[in-house]
């Protein structure tokens, strides 16, 4: 038998594993909290103490049943700390009553209606050239795209708003969370 054909093979194979296996490996944790893949969005979101300020505008504006509902989806969680770049005010303002049109629009624009983990992301961003667009739930694109710098898939929305993904590929029962630094935003 060829060696050289045997050692790719076997790195295919490797390769193919390695990326099919999320569920026997150790569950992620994000917040300081275990994501339980047989939890759904919602339930893993709650426990995140990185994303309260998530979990509250999920809740304000109403989408806490939709996000706990069979999906699937690919949510892209901003942390915190994402949320206190905005300008000040900015949050708050989006937590008001006559704010929860503006406020549903930019988090449905966080949501992708399917399950997409990053080696599928990454695969579309290979057959598109280097990028990849995402058509959200909100009705924004969103591009997809590998930082040559350090690696890391960063989401850049209609603004030019560029996201990278803290830790990808957060299995839920109703699909998947990327938790990002950035908050991203519907075009202007």
């Amino acid at each position: 038998m060829n060696t050289r054909f045997t050692k790719v093979g076997a790195s295919i194979l490797a390769a193919t594993v390695a990326l099919s296996v999320p569920a026997m490996a150790q569950n992620t944790m994000v917040g300081g909290a275990e994501m339980l893949p047989t939890n759904n969005i919602v339930e893993n979101a709650v426990n995140s103490a990185d994303h309260t300020t998530l979990v509250a505008a999920v809740q304000a504006a109403g989408l806490a049943e939709t996000l706990s509902g069979p999906g699937p989806f690919t949510v892209f969680a901003p942390t915190n700390a994402a949320f206190e770049k905005l300008p000040d005010g900015t949050v708050e303002g989006l937590l008001e009553p006559e704010s929860l049109e503006a406020l549903q629009t930019i988090l449905t624009c966080h949501v992708v209606p399917t399950e997409a983990f990053s080696p599928a992301v990454g695969a579309m961003i290979m057959a598109g050239g280097g990028t990849a667009e995402l058509e959200t739930v909100g009705g924004c694109t969103l591009t997809a795209s590998i930082d040559p710098t350090s690696n890391a898939l960063m989401i850049t929305d209609e603004n030019g708003n560029a996201a990278t993904v803290l830790i990808p590929d957060v299995d839920q029962s109703n699909g998947v969370i990327h938790v990002i630094d950035t908050v991203l935003l519907p075009a202007s």
